[in-house]
Formats: C-alpha cells, sequence, structure tokens
C-alpha cells in the first residue's frame, strides 16, 4: 500500500487541511497520482461545490446500499440482481466473468441471454489471489445446480485470466458440465497487416467452416 494514502496523519504529524483529505482521499482511484488528484480536488473546490456534495452523497449511499447478488456475486442493492431475478434468462447458460465491468460488455454486444457469475477478480498467487478470494466454492455450487447445462468462460485473455479459466475449466469438466471458452481472433473491421502475430495465430487456429 502506498503510504500517506488513508489521508490520516501519522502520529505527532499537523492533521491535513479539507483540500489535502479530498486530494488523498482521490487517490484511492485507479491511475489517480498525486498531481491529478489535486487538480480533482481543486476542481471540485473552485468550479463545483454542488457536484461536490453530490458526488459525497452518492458514494456513502452506495458504499452503505449496494452489495453483492447472492446468485451471481455482481453488484445489487437487493438479494438478487435484476438478470437474476429475470424469466427471460436462459437458466441453462452461464457466463463467467471477472469483474461486473466485464459482465455489462458481454450484455452491450446482445449476443448472449444467459445468466452470469462474476470471480470479482482471477488466480494470481503473486499477488495472493487464491480459490477462496474469487469464491470457487461459490461458482462450483453455482454451476452445479442442475439447471445449468453449459458454462462460458469469459475471463481475460491475460496470462491470470487464461490460469483462472483453465482451472475452472478443469473443475467443471469432471463435474459433467459443458464448458467452452470466448474465443480469440482478428477484431471486426480489423485488417490483418496490423493485427499482431499473436492474435492472428489464434485466428488460424481457431478458424470456422464457411
Amino acid at each position: 500500500m502506498n503510504p500517506r494514502r488513508d489521508a490520516r496523519p501519522a502520529p505527532g504529524e499537523a492533521p491535513l487541511s479539507g483540500l489535502e483529505q479530498l486530494a488523498q482521499a482521490l487517490r484511492c482511484l485507479p491511475g489517480v497520482g498525486p498531481k491529478a488528484a489535486q487538480r480533482m480536488a481543486l476542481h471540485l473546490l473552485q468550479h463545483d461545490r454542488e457536484g461536490a456534495v453530490r458526488l459525497a452523497d452518492a458514494l456513502q449511499h452506495a458504499a452503505q446500499t449496494v452489495r453483492h447478488c447472492e446468485r451471481c456475486n455482481t453488484f445489487t442493492e437487493d438479494a438478487l440482481c435484476a438478470l437474476c431475478r429475470s424469466p427471460k434468462r436462459d437458466a441453462s447458460l452461464l457466463c463467467v466473468v471477472e469483474t461486473p465491468a466485464d459482465l455489462l460488455m458481454v450484455e452491450q454486444t446482445n449476443a448472449y441471454s444467459g445468466l452470469y457469475f462474476v470471480l470479482m477478480g482471477r488466480l494470481s498467487p503473486l499477488d495472493g489471489i487464491g480459490p477462496k478470494e474469487i469464491r470457487l466454492e461459490r461458482l462450483i455450487k453455482r454451476a452445479t445446480d442442475g439447471e445449468v447445462k453449459e458454462v462460458v468462460l469469459a475471463t481475460n485473455f491475460t496470462n491470470e485470466g487464461e490460469a483462472t479459466a483453465h482451472t475452472i475449466g478443469e473443475l467443471l469438466a469432471t463435474r459433467g458440465l459443458r464448458v467452452s471458452r470466448l474465443a480469440r481472433g482478428v477484431p471486426v473491421g480489423g485488417e490483418l497487416e496490423y493485427v499482431d502475430s499473436g492474435t492472428l495465430a489464434q485466428a488460424l487456429r481457431e478458424r470456422r467452416t464457411l
């Protein structure tokens, strides 16, 4: 953890001013360093105090009300999220993603009508993230509830994402479930001369008959 990110002064130090506390608090956001945090804090206080109050209220409300869906583990304010409650979803399909943001991206394709399970991470032993941290036991219980027939592994194509997909695939395949993985290849509208060799090689391996 980066020292001083919790906005609290060390013992014996003078307390931080309101501006300094705000800038320090903003540094918890990904990709926000000291200078960017300071610019954000100054902007809110100089140009949009009402926005700052709305932001504070929204953060407090979200922190108090948003929780994990009991079935798919994504964020929701209810026991079950809207997708899990929907009778229009195909309960025989279960798509496994790393984050709620990944779930939203899959939904935006309008190409998938099943349900989800959100890991809230991926296996990364070097970072201390193991099966317990990504709730593999909950996933296995969810996938073997008798309704699910196919599990679609939609983890990212990073080393950690691939390792996570491989581990989950082996665990579920031994339980008689059909397990599939997102295909990789040339992006829609892409030109071959601008595609990296790894992506092109994967597209050749996963070619299909017309």
